[in-house]
């Protein structure tokens, strides 16, 4: 697992220096852009804010109809508990009591080709091959019930499990662009489905006696059968490792400003 992150991080190391590396070159070139003084375009993604990311994108003109992109995103963990709107939306209190605790936050990295349709630079319809690598962490306490001689038959326990998941995908992005006045412009992604990979663990250290390990061991072993994803636990008297590695797919969309320079 360790491994296979590593050569994924020095994959993606190596993918953004090729990046800025063009940039360099396409700066010693001539522009063939209609402005060659504003060839840079700096842009907020307005949309993500309502899923509570952050989302920022760098591109600059290669010639009038080709550019080249860097985009970062990212969130900080947060969690559900705070979120009354989702508490209204999920009917069932048990599962509400499963998830609230539940935190997450992620950062994303994602270098893009754009070629333009349109007549001028950084306007009109476009297709932008691009590749994403993407971070997520995630925090739970997790809880799972010990068969005891008690009188309720059963006593809840919790660990607390917390880790990352890596995802490296790639896709094809269709979206519009045009510009306001002589510095402004307007973004859509109107679509970009990317497909991939993904690989990380999330795991919890706590002291735990034979059934408690047997009945955490019992309650990991449902994750098994989630779709797709392919998952290993692990259980010994210290805590619990969960592994998970198979595709991951995802969807670009948003609306972006952005300021011509």
């Amino acid at each position: 697992m360790e491994q296979n992150f590593t050569k994924t991080t020095m994959f993606m190391a190596l993918l953004m220096l090729c990046f800025f590396c063009s940039i360099g070159v396409s700066s010693a070139q001539s522009s063939g852009s209609e402005d060659p003084e504003q060839k840079n375009l700096v842009k907020w993604n307005a949309g993500a804010l309502l899923l509570n990311n952050f989302s920022f994108q760098y591109e600059r003109a290669i010639t009038r109809k080709i550019s080249v992109a860097m985009g970062l995103r990212f969130a900080p963990k947060s969690g559900f508990a705070a979120d009354s709107k989702l508490k209204d939306l999920i009917d069932n209190d048990e599962t509400w009591e499963n998830i609230k605790d539940f935190k997450t936050g992620n950062i994303a990295f994602t270098p893009e080709v754009r070629f333009y349709m349109g007549k001028g630079g950084f306007q009109g319809f476009y297709f932008a091959p691009f590749l994403r690598y993407a971070r997520y962490s995630a925090e739970i306490p997790y809880q799972f019930d010990v068969d005891d001689n008690s009188e309720q038959g059963y006593y809840t326990e919790t660990i607390p499990l917390d880790g990352n998941v890596a995802t490296l995908t790639g896709g094809l992005l269709l979206g519009a662009q045009w510009t306001i006045g002589k510095r402004f412009a307007l973004d859509w992604w109107i679509l970009g489905p990317n497909y991939g990979t993904s690989s990380g663990n999330i795991k919890g250290t706590q002291s735990l006696n034979a059934e408690e390990q047997e009945a955490l061991r019992n309650t990991l072993q449902d994750l098994e059968d989630l779709p797709v994803v392919k998952t290993k636990s692990t259980v010994d008297a210290t805590g619990a490792k969960v592994d998970f590695n198979g595709p991951w797919a995802g969807l670009r969309a948003g609306l972006s400003i952005g300021f011509r320079f």
